[in-house]
């Protein structure tokens, strides 16, 4: 099938490679606009317009995919299915109509559980076991379509967001392309999602990655390692944001919600159970660095707590 890729941020890459070197002739991509980076806020191209264009494939960057324009050079590059991996845009109903075949997106939760922005962080925020990525028709309702294939992923004790996210994308990769490879032999029937076990995965909010102290330990972790590493765990010391990274529940250690307790190896923070052992974290002002190291370059007045 001709095709048009969708897709914007490094953890689209492997369904973009994946479907480059697939049977499927990959005739244009679609990305978001260049977006200001770095210190100098200079316009960067996206992850999947970089790989594209080493790829040599055409891209477009539309404001949105209403745009005329847009809806034009699609329609020129006559594509047969646009396989989509966050992309990025809500796509109006003019844009969805264009391919034969639609749009298919390779969404990274087991619909209908966590329809959204964030399903990854969401998943390791509510402590499931077992997560994974469903390919699925898009439609005007979010994450509503129906799905033709899944993968599963065990869900790590350790996992952050970040770890997860990376082993559902190149999981993901392969089964995109083995449905647009039924969808092409007609092998592949998309069939509507379950009426039951429908969760939503809102993007999460600076505000909600502030580590709540009074939250039990397993709490706390969770919480840290589903804003892991994006928006970020944070909490404040002295009025000023510190920025955590992942801990670790230590049932020996015992404090007060907040407090820290600092020994010569490590920095253990109390919640409403018991402790956590803080790995990393990142100062205002500082780089990142080890707990500990940071514990012995600033000093803590008596009965110090983060979130005070």
């Amino acid at each position: 099938m001709r095709i048009v890729f969708a897709g914007t941020p490094e953890v689209a890459l492997p369904s973009l490679a994946a479907l480059a070197a697939s049977d499927h002739e990959l005739v244009g991509v679609v990305t978001r606009p260049d977006a200001p980076a770095g210190r100098g806020r200079r316009l960067v191209a996206s992850p999947v317009a970089q790989a594209a264009e080493e790829l040599g494939v055409p891209v477009l960057k539309p404001e949105h995919p209403r745009d005329a324009d847009f809806q034009a050079a699609l329609r020129d590059l006559a594509p047969d299915a646009c396989p989509v991996v966050a992309y990025g845009a809500l796509l109006p109903q003019p844009a969805l109509d264009i391919p034969a075949h639609g749009w298919i997106n390779l969404h990274f939760s087991l619909l209908p559980a966590w329809r959204g922005a964030a399903p990854v962080q969401r998943a390791v925020w509510a402590g499931d076991e077992i997560t994974g990525a469903t390919t699925f028709r898009i439609v005007k309702a979010l994450d509503a379509g129906p799905t033709f294939g899944v993968v599963t992923e065990r869900v790590r004790p350790t996992d952050t967001s970040g770890d997860l996210l990376g082993r559902l994308a190149e999981a993901g990769a392969p089964l995109l392309v083995a449905t647009l490879d039924g969808i092409e032999s007609g092998e592949v029937e998309a069939r509507p999602q379950p009426g039951d076990g429908l969760s939503l995965a809102p993007k999460i909010s600076v505000e909600e990655a502030q580590v709540d102290w009074t939250e039990p330990a397993q709490a706390v972790d969770r919480r840290v390692r589903a804003c892991t590493p994006a928006p970020g765990a944070w909490t404040t010391l002295a009025g000023e944001r510190v920025k955590l990274g992942p801990v670790q529940p230590d049932p020996e250690v015992s404090a007060a919600p907040g407090e820290l307790v600092v020994s010569k190896n490590a920095v253990h923070i109390g919640t409403g159970s018991h402790a956590v052992r803080l790995g990393e974290l990142k100062a205002f002002g500082k780089k990142q660095m080890a707990a500990a190291d940071w514990a012995r370059g600033v000093r803590l007045d008596p009965g110090a707590r983060f979130g005070a």
